[in-house]
């Protein structure tokens, strides 16, 4: 016992010495010699997070493209790992709602406030807009290209019985889709001119250009498929076709697996100035517009009594 004391302090003391060589030289000055560099020591570079956020969209946000480089942009910058879920806003909403997911960004106004009223969802936040439109074949069978409203063109197509392709996903397109039909009492499910995919835009585009049919689309997915369909924009620009994303953070004290801090991190990533800077310019060079437009700060279109933002529902087509 005696022995490994001696040996313990014999090493406590060895380490003082170099320690203390090592700090003055053996001089006694506590200070560097004049053959140090006295530059000030750079700060270490912040630590980065660790871990893995699930985020859970809707397919728009991916068939755009947007989030190729959303995402490995914040990646590399907080470190967290993300792993993207893109379905349709109502499957996003239910991944939230059943704790399978930390963070969301989608398109259904309405279906977002009654997660967040059901505690599902907490700091649901305002991020950017851009606008749903109708689309068809070139020879425009329902005539909606002469419409002066979006009800008037939904009531064409059903009056001619006009093939409709809808996604049939409960996706925040879907929910547009029905709420329209709705307000025009028109119940077109079980018709012969009516037929769901299941599936996202970009899918949903695709059969609606192999059939000729009419479909609704946000503006952004059908630019980024342009050049793989044969449908053309046949109605634009109604208010009522505004397409408003939000990010909300699900509620941890509901769900408490949820990476809240990663998910706040994100949240806050794609608000920041110079992030919504990006998504603005997001798609000019390559389709001579916006596919998004920023929109964090302003007021909220979906809030009651709130304005429609000023670049209005239909985004100019002129290359800025």
């Amino acid at each position: 016992m005696h022995r490994r004391r001696n040996i313990v302090a014999l090493a406590t003391a060895t380490i003082v010495a170099v320690a203390l060589a090592a700090c003055g030289g053996g001089s006694g000055n506590s200070t560097p010699t004049s053959s140090v560099n006295n530059a000030a020591t750079p700060a270490p570079a912040p630590t980065k997070a660790s871990g893995t956020i699930i985020l859970a969209t809707t397919t728009s946000t991916q068939d755009t493209g947007l989030l190729d480089w959303l995402v490995p942009a914040f990646e590399k910058e907080t470190g967290y790992s993300v792993k993207t879920v893109a379905v349709g806003s109502g499957a996003a909403i239910a991944m939230a709602t059943s704790g399978d997911a930390d963070v969301l960004l989608v398109h259904s106004p309405d279906a977002e406030k009654t997660m967040v009223a059901a505690g599902d969802g907490i700091e649901r936040t305002l991020v950017m807009h851009n606008d749903f439109i109708i689309v068809g074949p070139k020879s425009d069978p329902a005539g909606i290209k002469s419409a002066k409203t979006t009800n008037e063109a939904m009531t064409d197509i059903a009056d001619k019985k006009a093939l409709f392709i809808s996604r049939g996903d409960d996706s925040g397109t879907n929910a547009l889709e029905l709420k329209l039909w709705k307000g025009l009492k028109i119940a077109p499910s079980g018709q012969s001119w009516y037929q769901e995919t299941g599936q996202g835009m970009g899918a949903t585009l695709q059969v609606a250009s192999q059939k000729a049919a009419y479909t609704i689309s946000d503006r952004g997915t059908y630019l980024a498929q342009q050049k793989n369909i044969d449908l053309d924009i046949l109605f634009q620009g109604d208010p009522a076709l505004l397409n408003v994303y939000h990010v909300i953070v699900v509620n941890p004290a509901k769900h408490p697996k949820v990476n809240v801090v990663g998910a706040r991190a994100f949240a806050a990533y794609v608000v920041r100035p110079d992030i919504q800077a990006q998504i603005g310019a997001f798609g000019k060079d390559k389709y001579h517009q916006a596919l998004f437009f920023p929109d964090a700060g302003k007021p909220d279109p979906t809030a009651s009594g709130s304005p429609t933002p000023a670049s209005g529902a239909a985004p100019t087509t002129s290359a800025d």
